[in-house]
């Protein structure tokens, strides 16, 4: 385990464990890691002084703790607080009646969603994927889109 002191865009300082480097990299390139005071998803690693082993084995002394960043507040926030949890499960439960209801073609969106809305096809409920450029264009032309965010968990 590695505990990386982390620092918001705010300037927030705020401590985490980590199970190797590449988890941090990982989790924060995924939104899952954010500042506990402010909410804010850009998150850097800050300085640390890095734990050096001795190489004399004579007396040892007692190791000198870092001092802990004061919390504001009777007690720390949990990284994930609950109104982001709401916010999460409500997204989520968008995307599953999305995705139960609507047809997925995939790659194939823009052309299907231009013949729906050109009548070449019968009008049903569709998903897929678009780039950001293509989700323009759609919209120009008047065909209404919406993005389905990803959440920061899901796997696919």
């Amino acid at each position: 385990m590695i505990r990386y002191t982390l620092v918001c865009e705010a300037g927030h300082t705020f401590e985490s464990w980590f199970p190797s480097s590449d988890s941090f990299d990982e989790q924060a390139a995924r939104g899952l890691v954010s500042c506990p005071l402010c909410g804010s998803g850009k998150v850097e690693k800050g300085l640390m002084a890095p734990r050096v082993a001795r190489t004399n084995r004579g007396e040892r002394s007692a190791p000198v703790p870092a001092p802990l960043p004061e919390a504001p507040g009777p007690s720390p926030m949990p990284m994930i607080a609950e109104p982001e949890q709401k916010l999460r499960a409500l997204l989520r439960a968008v995307r599953e009646h999305v995705q139960s209801t609507a047809e997925h073609v995939g790659p194939r969106f823009p052309e299907e969603a231009r013949k729906i809305h050109y009548g070449e096809v019968a009008e049903r409920p569709i998903y897929g994927e678009a780039s950001p450029e293509e989700a323009r264009a759609l919209i120009e032309e008047g065909i209404d889109v919406a993005p389905l965010p990803p959440m920061p968990d899901d796997r696919n």
